[in-house]
């Protein structure tokens, strides 16, 4: 049962890791109560759909690039935004940059319109100020993806709701990739915050855990998990513990037993998925997010599970910095090369110098992200 209290491996942390869990149950049972819901994702079943078009835009990102011009390429129009650019009024709301990333992936597929929101960025200022500098209104949004339990991509979902939940669907889903997902979690700086179970609950919303690949919205899928089948070995920047402290954490008898020990353990990203679009005649449109599984690997998902090999564009966060040197960046850029998308576009965390590498080695089908950047992919 969801409801079960911590059961903390070591008796010397139970009190520390068990602290406010009974409050915690209690809060959720009465949020269920209320008409919230937690539920497994429908796995994907047969051939997985196509849109016709599907047009991605980067509303949280790292950078802000202005005065660039709208382009237009073989399938596919970059549309850049600025914000406001007016001599006549002062640049009192302007789009801006963060360490984060949020992606509003709006599809069409003959008459039918969906829209998802996947990630929330590091904050909910600038979340939410994009949002609006975009034109962006949530009351559209048919579902929401958390990639995964990083701060820079839940950060900004609390204030999200508190400004924008009376306007979102009514138990539309929100899709985790299992219960992982809600470890309190470190890095070599101290404690790297959890994600709040309890606020999507109170939103209305319905959690979907989507440990195997599922269908989002009619129009996209996720990867489920992502296995370890090309050569990357990820980086591991994050510890995670399992247990429950003041109403934050994952749940111990949902967890692998290997993992509940107790104590802060390696956070193998095991939880993270990717979103995917597969656009008609054109091949798939792969939002990765942060890639902590291996961009290579995230792309041989989404192809293993939607049975379509082409790749139309990878876009997002390919976690390729430093420690990681040139040969694992060429290597990686061998592995694009094989795979042969049409497009990739670098976000977020993708380091600068494979970005430098691979434009070298693969040309103009290397493109840079930013803030407000829509790129629009059409199906043949």
């Amino acid at each position: 049962m969801l409801f079960n209290l911590c059961q903390c491996a070591d008796p010397a942390l139970a009190g520390h890791m068990c602290a406010g869990g009974a409050g915690f149950v209690t809060a959720l049972i009465s949020t269920l109560a209320a008409g919230a819901r937690t539920a497994p994702a429908a796995k994907l079943a047969g051939r997985v759909p196509q849109v016709d078009k599907v047009a991605v835009r980067i509303v949280t990102d790292n950078i802000v690039i202005q005065f660039v011009p709208n382009e237009t390429r073989d399938g596919l129009t970059i549309e850049r935004k600025s914000g406001n650019t007016k001599p006549d009024r002062p640049p009192r709301h302007m789009l801006n940059g963060e360490w984060g990333l949020a992606m509003h992936a709006q599809s069409f597929a003959g008459a039918e319109e969906r829209n998802v929101l996947i990630d929330f960025g590091y904050t909910p200022e600038v979340l939410n100020n994009n949002l609006s500098v975009l034109a962006i209104d949530p009351a559209v949004f048919d579902a929401l993806v958390l990639s995964h339990g990083h701060y820079d991509h839940f950060g900004g979902m609390t204030g999200f709701f508190a400004q924008h939940k009376s306007a979102l669907k009514k138990q539309m889903p929100f899709y985790v990739g299992g219960e992982d997902t809600f470890c309190i979690r470190r890095n070599p700086g101290g404690q790297f915050g959890a994600l709040d179970r309890k606020a999507i609950l109170e939103a209305d919303l319905t959690l979907m855990m989507a440990s195997e690949p599922a269908l989002v919205a009619d129009h996209a899928f996720t990867t489920g998990r992502i296995g370890q089948v090309s050569f990357e070995k990820p980086l591991l920047p994050t510890t995670e513990i399992v247990g429950i402290e003041n109403g934050f954490g994952c749940f111990p008898e949902k967890m692998p037993a290997e993992k509940n020990t107790g104590a802060y353990i390696p956070d193998d990203f095991d939880h993270e998925i990717a979103t995917i679009y597969n656009v008609k005649g054109r091949g798939l449109v792969v939002l990765t997010s942060c890639s902590h599984r291996g961009v290579i690997n995230a792309v041989r998902a989404a192809q293993a599970a939607s049975g379509v090999d082409k790749v139309l564009a990878v876009i997002g966060g390919f976690h390729i910095v430093p420690p990681l040197g040139d040969d694992y960046i060429n290597r990686t850029i061998e592995d694009f090369r094989a795979i042969d998308p049409t497009y990739l576009i670098t976000a977020h965390c993708t380091g600068d110098r494979f970005y430098d590498l691979a434009r070298a080695a693969l040309g103009d089908k290397v493109i840079h992200s930013a803030v407000g950047t829509r790129f629009v992919f059409e199906g043949r």
